[in-house]
């Protein structure tokens, strides 16, 4: 009877009674499928409290352990137990980022160009597979070694990644420094302290025509250009007690004009 690869038989007694290391290393050996499926059997619970971090939102908490398990098949699939690595040191990496690549195809707010996307993805797999190997999280450097890309381009992937998902103006958050609770939206933007003064503003702008040009440059050197009397006089040619009298007679008349307009 022809062989049928698609069906494998249970797990015998020697891969039940084999520790989680040797059926590892046997695996690695000769990829024996019913080897994985043991495997996979041992470290489903491990899987699946990853998955429960993700919890509470709006995916099906199935949904995310059948994701973690993928990512556990892969983690066996590419495990070295010549490196003398834990397994599960080097499978978490693996698994959670299966697990945020899933929300990141469900939840991609802003679209990014498509060159962008799978620099993005690439570099996220380097992460999972060199925080595997290294047992840390890789360096700049090291990611842009291992992809072939310069170090702004791993930058610029960083800066796409933290960018790509907007924030709801409604989400709750703590106000800094504070136990208040506030939303994002209480947070954007800040109150104009000048303000107030467009009407002054506006008031004074539409009584200027009835000054002279002389008057017009006096308050302007005065009030824009911050300069004193004495150094108003050099510019107009007369003396500071005269710019003194320019000046106090041009904001009388202002004053005179702005209460004069009716009231809105």
């Amino acid at each position: 009877m022809a062989h049928d690869p698609l069906h494998t038989s249970p797990p015998g007694p020697e891969e039940h009674l084999a520790d989680e290391n040797e059926l590892l290393r046997r695996f690695a050996r000769s990829r024996d499928p019913v080897v994985m499926e043991e495997i996979v059997r041992r470290f489903m619970p491990f899987a699946r409290s990853l998955a429960l971090r993700y919890r509470g939102g709006t995916e099906q908490v199935e949904d995310l352990v059948q994701v973690a398990n993928l990512g556990l098949v892969q983690a066996i699939e590419r495990f070295d137990p010549m490196r003398g690595t834990a397994f599960k040191s080097f499978a978490a990496p693996t698994i959670l980022g299966e697990l945020k690549r899933h929300f990141r195809d469900r939840v991609w707010n802003l679209r990014l160009p498509r060159g962008l996307q799978e620099r993005i993805l690439k570099v996220e797999n380097a992460i999972a597979e060199l925080t595997g190997e290294l047992e840390r999280p890789p360096t700049i450097r090291e990611l842009a070694a291992n992809l072939g890309m310069n170090e702004t381009e791993i930058l610029e992937a960083f800066e796409a990644l933290q960018s790509r998902r907007t924030l709801s103006f409604d989400q709750p958050v703590t106000v800094v420094g504070t136990s208040d609770e506030g939303t994002v939206g209480d947070q954007v933007g800040s109150e104009d302290v000048r303000y107030e003064g467009v009407e002054d503003r506006a008031a004074v702008e539409s009584s200027m025509p009835g000054l002279t040009e002389r008057e017009v440059k006096a308050l302007r050197l005065r009030f824009v250009d911050d300069l004193t009397q004495s150094e108003i006089a050099e510019r107009i040619g007369c003396s500071q007690v005269h710019v003194s009298r320019i000046l106090r007679g041009a904001l009388q008349r202002l004053r005179e004009s702005a209460n004069a307009e009716p009231e809105l």
